[in-house]
């Protein structure tokens, strides 16, 4: 795991913690904030994730051009 997929994964949750805290207390500014907060925090995951796999196929890359 590297840091994008780990501040993804809080943000994320965070959003939505947000989200639901607006939703309860019926304050759509807040419900919207946290909405927003929840994708930032999905597409920086989903960044690492990209990233993660690039490092991966350059190892792998690196490791066959060793043999």
């Amino acid at each position: 795991m590297n840091r994008d997929q780990i501040k993804g994964s809080i943000k994320d949750a965070a959003g939505k913690i947000q989200r639901k805290f607006g939703q309860m207390s019926g304050n759509n500014r807040q419900e919207a904030r946290g909405t927003v907060t929840q994708a930032e925090g999905k597409t920086q995951s989903t960044a690492g994730d990209v990233k993660d796999g690039f490092e991966k196929a350059s190892d792998s890359v690196k490791d066959t051009l060793k043999r």
